[in-house]
């Protein structure tokens, strides 16, 4: 499912509201179309454990029965952890920032400890990545906040590969966390044999004193508490989150 695009998610999403009978609201015009906004979708290649969307609706609906209906009427390794009425304010305004992790197969951690304080320790590092504009240069450095290496995966051979975390602002253009892989390598050579292997495991506010992310249904889970599935979760929860 990491190879889903954004696209292939947006229209599973939308047949899985009709299969489940949600009354999703349409806007007007000559071609309307659902009222379901996205908000910072993970790039292509990339797996995420928080997606967000937000729906509007042509009638209240319960948001535990909405996430259950709709959880069931997605396809596999797309799941609906949380559905919550949303509070005032836009939600894309709290998502200030995201947590990865990334698996580096093929390379050892004493190997990729040395890179990311090469990296960490340089002022700026540009790296070049071709977007809807053009081909762009900016400058990683700047909008990763936290990097480490988290620990040491094993393989079905025993051996041994760095597996690092870390925090990303968001910011225009947008730093991938395959932005700051090319980046290991250009200040450290750090060049796995193989594509690493990214997970987004949150995103969400900013607390700027400790670089850590809250959670971004906070408010609205306090309001409805009863969206979501299983037992509250200690970091980002989300209103869709496709684990692809």
């Amino acid at each position: 499912m990491r190879f889903a695009s954004h696209r292939d998610i947006a229209r599973a999403l939308e047949r899985a509201l009709r299969r489940a009978e949600v009354p999703v609201a349409f806007s007007a015009g000559f071609t309307p179309h659902p009222k379901i906004s996205y908000t910072g979708a993970a790039p292509t290649g990339v797996a995420s454990e928080a997606e967000y969307f937000e729906l509007t609706l042509a009638e209240p609906r319960d948001p535990g029965q909405v996430r259950a209906r709709l959880d069931a009427a997605m396809p596999d390794g797309l799941d609906v952890v949380e559905v919550v009425g949303a509070s005032p304010g836009g939600l894309a305004d709290r998502l200030e920032a995201s947590e990865w992790q990334v698996d580096m197969h093929g390379v050892a951690p004493d190997d990729a400890e040395q890179a990311v304080a090469a990296f960490l320790a340089a002022d700026a590092v540009e790296v070049e990545r071709l977007t809807k504009k053009g081909r762009r240069r900016f400058d990683a450095r700047a909008a990763v906040l936290r990097m480490r290496v988290d620990g040491r995966g094993t393989t079905e051979q025993d051996e041994t590969y760095a597996i690092l975390r870390m925090v990303v602002r968001h910011t225009t253009p947008a730093v991938r966390p395959d932005d700051v892989v090319t980046g290991l390598r250009q200040v450290a050579g750090l060049a796995p044999p193989s594509s690493p292997v990214m997970t987004r495991l949150a995103q969400g506010p900013l607390d700027e004193a400790s670089d850590a992310i809250a959670d971004p249904l906070a408010a609205d889970d306090q309001a409805d508490p009863d969206g979501r599935a299983g037992p509250p979760r200690p970091s980002s929860p989300t209103r869709s989150s496709p684990h692809a």
